[in-house]
């Protein structure tokens, strides 16, 4: 079993089974995981705990979880994945641009969320400053804006190199468009959505194996792009071999 080193997790949901189940199944991989069945009772669990990492549910009793989210935000540095059954990209859009680092749908798997908290962990800490960033054959320098596959050297425009700084600064984490617009061209560019998928698709003929099928550069459809990281990809595929448990969310309960 693949162990990672003692991290404090906090889960804010309401359902009783999505608690025991990242209790029983995060514990064994090295995370301390503590539970808040309520807003008010997450938000005053992560002032005092002040955790690793937050999951958190958007459909809770008494606050609804985007106004968790804010409230959590304005001290909370660390990374926030929400955990919802809410599939619209309202939704999603709105949960990333109010600071979620990570946005995944119920029902999940434990080899995907193990993954995602891995990474956010990962990038959070201090030497992710790194100007080396790697990924499978991927090697980039940020400080000399070398760009290589392998052995050969790769040519990026100005605004490519650019584009890919943004989406490795926040390698894992999904970016809404606007996000990546606002970064690389200015907020007064929010709305060129079809301009950003001009240039994702120039990087993506000059990093990906397989155009047809992007591993590098994923789309989130109607959210923004991730960049995913192709060897904890192997990660990913080794714990949901080794695992079968699979969380499946009473869809008939109320909507969270």
């Amino acid at each position: 079993m693949s162990r990672t080193k003692n991290y404090t997790l906090l889960v804010i949901d309401d359902e009783s089974q999505v608690r025991r189940f990242t209790q029983v199944t995060l514990s064994p991989h090295g995370y301390d995981v503590h539970s808040a069945e309520s807003g008010r009772q997450g938000i005053e669990m992560g002032s005092r705990l002040n955790p690793d990492a937050i999951i958190l549910d958007l459909g809770l009793p008494d606050m609804d979880g985007l106004e968790v989210l804010s409230t959590l935000k304005a001290w909370y540095q660390g990374p926030i994945i929400v955990l919802s059954v809410r599939d619209d990209e309202d939704s999603i859009v709105c949960a990333l641009d109010s600071g979620a680092h990570d946005y995944i749908r119920k029902p999940f798997h434990l080899g995907e969320l193990l993954a995602r908290l891995r990474l956010a962990l990962r990038n959070n800490q201090a030497n992710q400053t790194s100007p080396i960033y790697t990924s499978g054959d991927l090697s980039v320098d940020l400080s000399s804006r070398r760009v290589a596959l392998g052995e050969r050297e790769i040519k990026l425009t100005v605004t490519e190199f650019e584009l890919l700084k943004v989406l490795i600064r926040h390698r894992g984490k999904v970016l809404t468009h606007n996000q990546i617009l606002t970064e690389v061209w200015g907020p007064k560019s929010v709305e060129h959505i079809q301009y950003l998928r001009v240039y994702v698709g120039h990087l993506r003929q000059k990093l990906e194996v397989d155009i047809n099928k992007p591993r590098l550069i994923l789309t989130e459809p109607g959210v923004g792009y991730r960049l995913q990281n192709l060897d904890l990809l192997k990660e990913v595929h080794s714990i949901d071999n080794a695992s079968s448990e699979t969380l499946l969310a009473a869809n008939d309960s109320k909507m969270d």
